[in-house]
């Protein structure tokens, strides 16, 4: 679990400025074809939520997993009831324990259902296997330089990192009114987009915000949600990463708003754009 809590950059940039600039890198920054989930957080109090389902992921696909937050949020805070922990999602696992299954251990035989591997811990005995970066033989870990493994173990990754979209909730819109533009944000924006809305909205203005928690794999549901629009906006603290991925994935025809000042986004100006947009 990668906790990227990103400032205002490149380098050391200015250290406890927020931006949400780390987006494309974390999405695609690993060598070769090999995707990773990413998880971001909104507010304070939903970096705890976020840090237990980014946890969570990785735990149960057996994959690392990016949760994002920025000096905002870090720097922030809010009241937060602590939750009871019973109702908490089940991140226990089981590790390999048995050596003398049919054929012995197979380090690489994965589950029918998440496509993650087997988990043994270091030492056991008759449990022990390749690790290490060098292409390993589906289901049983060997190195392999067959091209046809490499090209199946490439698509199994892809696979099972995409799958982890039935595993997540749909995105859930705000839009009491039936709106024709959409705001769509990530990350440390959730306030100001959603107190730009409360704004318009006072005034008979109608506007629907939409936040991403999971930005890889994105909801299920995403794409239909951006097709029920007339007008897409992303305001994003960077020059419009989340932007490249949606009109990219889905062939949407949305505008950015993007500030790279290493300050927060102000309502007042959210809805100055809002407004501009309707």
């Amino acid at each position: 679990l990668i906790l990227d809590i990103q400032r205002a950059g490149p380098s050391t940039g200015m250290p406890t400025k927020p931006e949400q600039a780390d987006l494309l890198a974390v999405m695609f920054g690993r060598n070769a074809e090999a995707p990773v989930p990413v998880v971001a957080a909104s507010t304070p109090g939903g970096c705890f939520d976020a840090a237990i389902e980014a946890a969570r992921i990785a735990l149960k696909y057996r994959t690392p997993v990016f949760l994002l937050s920025d000096a905002y949020l870090a720097n922030g805070s809010e009241p937060w009831l602590l939750p009871d922990v019973d109702s908490l999602p089940d991140i226990s696992i089981e590790f390999a324990t048995d050596p003398n299954v049919d054929g012995g251990f197979l380090p690489y035989q994965r589950d029918p259902e998440t496509l993650a591997r087997q988990w043994a811990i270091p030492g056991t005995p008759g449990l022990e296997h390749r690790i290490g970066g060098l292409e390993k033989e589906d289901v049983t870990g060997n190195v392999s330089y067959d091209p046809d493994n490499h090209d199946h173990m490439v698509r199994l990754r892809a696979q099972k990192v995409a799958g982890i979209a039935a595993d997540i909730p749909e995105l859930e819109v705000d839009d009491p009114d039936g709106a024709s533009l959409l705001v769509l944000g990530w990350g440390g924006t959730y306030g100001p987009i959603q107190s730009a809305a409360r704004r318009l909205r006072k005034d008979g203005k109608k506007v629907a915000h939409a936040h991403l928690t999971h930005l890889n794999p994105f909801p299920r549901n995403l794409g239909d949600v951006l097709g029920r629009y007339d007008s897409v906006l992303v305001p994003e603290m960077n020059l419009g990463q989340l932007l490249k991925l949606v009109r990219a994935e889905f062939l949407v025809d949305a505008v950015g708003y993007n500030r790279v000042r290493g300050l927060p986004f102000r309502s007042d100006e959210l809805a100055e754009a809002m407004e501009a947009m309707l």
